[in-house]
């Protein structure tokens, strides 16, 4: 599917890659998809199909009375509209877009159990990926640790072969960068466009850390970009999937 060289890290645009691939995207929240979308841009415009599943509602990031959203109902519709207008923007067929709604535990975050895990096994076993998107597992976003966790517990357990493509987020404590993805100032406006459409989260981010959402994104691009000898980057680790592949988180 995929032959990496040795030598790391390597620009996505470096990679001989079959076509066409089927993608899943595993956003643990509403917006994670659009977190690293000139990736998913590049794969989009090969033609590839791409597949989103929103796991969680994310009705939790949503300020009280916002939209005049005051339930955990409202405000999982508001972020779900939210979801569907960055797709259409991105150019993302309505059709490939899936809210699985995963049950919550009392903290509000995926509970690692049968039927989760079942959840994401159907989802998977129905669509057979070549690669699975998804933020980086080490990370101090307690649903992104477990979207992680479910994945990796089914991967292992059905021996599908596939690569999971872990990316970094504002939140990642620590990671190894295998793959990146740079881009100039135009992506990145093009970027922090369908960022806004998110205008719970822009607002949000405004009115607790002073900046949007589109720029807290953007400036973890840019840091990362620092270091790869560009404006900004998006940034993966690679793991390897299969039965005749350890799992160890190496590849």
């Amino acid at each position: 599917m995929l032959h990496l060289p040795a030598e790391r890290p390597l620009q996505l645009a470096q990679l001989v890659l079959p076509a066409p691939l089927t993608l899943v995207v595993l956003a643990p929240h509403p917006d994670d998809f659009d977190a690293i979308a000139i990736t998913l841009r590049y794969f989009h415009q090969r033609g590839d199909a791409i597949h989103l599943a929103v796991l969680t509602t994310g009705a939790s990031g949503v300020e009280d009375g916002y939209g005049e959203a005051y339930t955990a109902d409202d405000k999982a519709a508001l972020r779900e509209k939210e979801q569907a207008a960055s797709c259409a923007f991105f150019g993302l067929p309505p059709e490939r877009l899936s809210f699985l709604r995963l049950p919550p535990d009392e903290k509000g975050n995926p509970r690692l159990d049968e039927v989760n895990q079942r959840c994401i096994r159907d989802y998977l076993a129905a669509r057979q990926p070549d690669l699975v998107f998804m933020p980086h597992g080490n990370d101090s976003n307690v649903t992104h640790q477990r979207t992680y966790a479910l994945f990796r517990a089914v991967a292992l357990a059905e021996q599908w072969k596939l690569w999971a493509v872990l990316n970094q987020d504002a939140k990642t404590v620590a990671m190894r960068t295998d793959l990146y993805t740079p881009f100039g100032t135009a992506d990145a406006e093009w970027k922090a466009e369908l960022l806004r459409l998110h205008a719970s989260q822009h607002q949000r981010n405004l009115n607790t850390r002073a900046q949007g959402f589109d720029e807290r994104v953007l400036a973890v691009n840019r840091r990362t970009g620092s270091g790869l000898n560009a404006a900004y980057a998006e940034a993966f680790e690679l793991e390897r999937y299969g039965p005749e592949h350890e799992t160890t988180g190496k590849n």
